[in-house]
């Protein structure tokens, strides 16, 4: 008998749906809710094997009611089922709600006295389609006039402008709890004994052949007293090991070895040896650094006057 959607159709569309559906609600994170939960995989298994098996045997019931019909009836099923879609009697219906075309016997009355070369001209309304649409621009364009040329409601750039400033905000936030997306601007200096141990186990492990153990310097230069090539702080500091020292001559660049959170950790050991004094430290190398926004040094006292009369 005919139908409007196959059966295989139908099938698929149930299916997909429940599965939608079982995802929308179920929170199972970043994987899918029937990889994490195997029961909602046996359950969607079972929806189809079920779904397939009603179609099944719908399709042996059509069969059988058919074979139960006298010659006349399947004879009008066939003619029915012959008639393609444009001739059936809702599809007309559907097309002439939205058109409202006037029918072949009907075009008389409608016929206009223009006449060019044997072309007629017919007095139609204008489809209820186009007429509805045409209201509905004019409705949205009222709206749209009070909303943002009266009442001053934010435009697209705006709203673009405003949703980019509050992911800035979010991800500031998230790189604040977020260790492996650390970096220089976000870095922080650690002065827990906890980490400072294990900035130092890091030390020890990587930097002691370039700075000696006593970070006094060797092959690198002394991270105890002032002085700095590539300047001094915790940001500074993350960013050279990070990226690496000097091109050519310096240190190189761990980002590919360390996580973040371990290059802080290094790091805020690294300063808390400032002033330590190492036996025979190497030279001073660089320039010495002063952290921004500390006070400055206290003049030195004015030298007594040896001329004085005493």
């Amino acid at each position: 008998m005919k139908k409007l959607i196959p059966s295989y159709l139908r099938v698929l569309f149930i299916f997909f749906a429940a599965f939608g559906l079982l995802e929308y609600l179920i929170d199972s994170g970043n994987r899918p809710a029937f990889i994490k939960y195997p029961m909602v995989a046996v359950f969607l298994f079972v929806l189809l094997f079920l779904l397939i098996a009603i179609e099944i045997t719908l399709s042996a019931v059509d069969k059988i009611s058919y074979l139960l019909l006298s010659a006349e009836e399947k004879e009008k099923i066939a003619q029915q089922e012959a008639l393609g879609t444009q001739e059936d009697n809702w599809y007309k219906k559907i097309v002439n709600s939205f058109t409202k075309s006037a029918s072949v016997e009907d075009e008389k009355q409608l016929l206009m006295d223009h006449d060019y070369d044997g072309i007629k001209e017919l007095d139609n309304n204008l489809p209820p389609w186009w007429v509805y649409l045409f209201y509905a621009c004019i409705v949205f364009a009222a709206v749209y006039l009070v909303r943002y040329e009266i009442m001053g409601a934010p435009d697209q750039e705006a709203e673009l402008k405003a949703e980019v400033d509050q992911a800035k905000i979010e991800v500031a936030e998230y790189m604040k709890t977020a260790p492996d997306l650390m970096d220089e601007k976000t870095v922080t200096l650690l002065t827990d004994p906890a980490d400072l141990d294990k900035g130092k186990a890091i030390f020890q492990t990587n930097c002691v052949a370039c700075h000696r153990a006593d970070a006094g310097g060797q092959i690198g230069p002394n991270l105890t007293d002032d002085h700095w090539i590539l300047g001094g702080g915790i940001k500074n500091l993350f960013h050279t090991i990070t990226n690496g020292g000097r091109d050519g001559k310096g240190m190189i660049a761990w980002k590919g070895t360390l996580k973040p959170k371990e290059i802080q950790a290094v790091a805020s050991y690294v300063i808390s040896l400032r002033g330590s004094n190492p036996k025979d430290p190497k030279a001073p190398d660089g320039d010495i650094w002063v952290e921004d926004g500390a006070p400055a040094a206290a003049s030195a006292a004015p030298a007594a006057d040896s001329t004085q009369v005493k």
